[in-house]
């Protein structure tokens, strides 16, 4: 696989197309812990989120030749599981799981790793409790590095839209917060 180290996601979809399918693997290598982080943040259940991703990967192979390859297939994949993730939303009913506590290995760490977590759960905790239409860009944005076009792209929506909801979002999570604590 290092020899598709290079190449282009495009590169890799036409590759499969032409009838390589074993290259598919070096996408789903290349997506599968960006899409489970994605999902994860979405989600909030890692199980959840794992089927999520295996379904998506499954979506997009079975759908391969209909990705136009003059888009961006890191786009066109996440589209893929922003429609699982809702679906599961909508079948889950946005069901709120954290993890049972941690495991400190070193005693000194104990404190700092304590914080981290605190810090992560009260991030997710607000997340929650903002509309799910402003949750998904600013996870696009701040969890997975996307672009406003890329987000546009993924969530169907204009640009601008996009940067309004993450303004919006930043609001709404700052007076959520505050209110957490």
């Amino acid at each position: 696989m290092e020899k598709h180290a290079t190449a282009t996601d495009e590169e890799l979809v036409n590759q499969v197309r032409s009838g390589d399918k074993e290259i598919y693997a070096e996408l789903v290598r290349r997506y599968e812990p960006k899409l489970l982080r994605y999902a994860s943040s979405l989600l909030n259940d890692r199980e959840i989120a794992m089927d999520a991703v295996q379904d998506t990967f499954i979506k997009a192979y079975v759908n391969l030749n209909g990705f136009n390859s003059k888009r961006r297939f890191s786009s066109w994949i996440y589209r893929i599981l922003h429609n699982e993730a809702m679906n599961l939303l909508k079948k889950h009913h946005r069901e709120v799981k954290f993890p049972e506590g941690f495991d400190a290995a070193d005693p000194n760490h104990f404190e700092v790793e304590l914080s981290r977590k605190e810090t992560i759960k009260m991030v997710h905790k607000c997340l929650d409790k903002i509309p799910i239409k402003y949750a998904e860009p600013v996870a696009l944005f701040y969890l997975e590095d996307k672009s406003y076009e890329e987000i546009s792209d993924i969530l169907r929506i204009p640009a601008g839209t996009v940067g309004v909801r993450i303004n919006r979002a930043k609001k709404a999570m700052r007076m959520t917060c505050q209110e957490m604590k």
